[in-house]
């Protein structure tokens, strides 16, 4: 497709002038469901796609988002740090979010194991149900702490929407995972 470096020189030098982490700007040029194109105001046009830097959805944002349209818009000017040279489509592959502080480890820094937090749970799983404990972070409490008794699914139990106290029972920065227990089933514990 576009392997030969004789016909695109100025795309195939182009990565030799980057590195992981710098930071580069462009204009967002077209929204599609699997990301978002940017022409890159110091990069070399391209032969195939409506500009050479690309971001792919989860690196849009930190938070969870239903599509692209949240976040950017087209003709938007960003500004994205470089994550690597896409060699196969020839493009800068960029993160939106690396630029922003995560929430998720500004959370982790005010928050202890074993607090109470109040939430909405946001979303049912087969395994247990999603709270939203602030803007942006969310955590899981396990159905096997919600109820002691078998249940068919976990509506039986809960319904999203609903409010709930939680103890906060794990945070993984690593994988930026946050586990919950209902506020009643730690009290059992003390």
């Amino acid at each position: 497709m576009m392997g030969d470096p004789s016909e695109n020189p100025e795309l195939w030098a182009f990565p030799e002038s980057l590195h992981r982490g710098e930071i580069l700007s462009g204009t967002v040029t077209a929204i599609e469901r699997f990301g978002v194109f940017v022409a890159l105001d110091d990069g070399p046009d391209h032969p195939v796609f409506p500009g050479v830097g690309f971001i792919t959805i989860p690196e849009l944002s930190w938070r969870r988002i239903e599509a692209a349209f949240d976040v950017v818009q087209v003709g938007q000017h960003v500004s994205a740090e470089f994550l690597q040279f896409d060699t196969w489509n020839l493009e800068a592959r960029l993160s939106l979010r690396a630029t922003q502080p995560d929430p998720f480890q500004t959370f982790a820094d005010r928050t202890a194991v074993g607090q109470e937090l109040h939430g909405r749970v946001t979303k049912l799983v087969p395994f247990g149900v999603f709270v939203q404990v602030t803007d942006g972070i969310e955590g899981l409490l396990h159905l096997r702490e919600l109820t002691s008794t078998p249940v068919a699914s976990t509506s039986d139990v809960v319904q999203a929407g609903d409010d709930f106290t939680v103890v906060v029972t794990e945070i993984d920065r690593e994988r930026r995972r946050l586990l919950l227990s209902p506020r009643q089933g730690s009290s059992d514990h003390r």
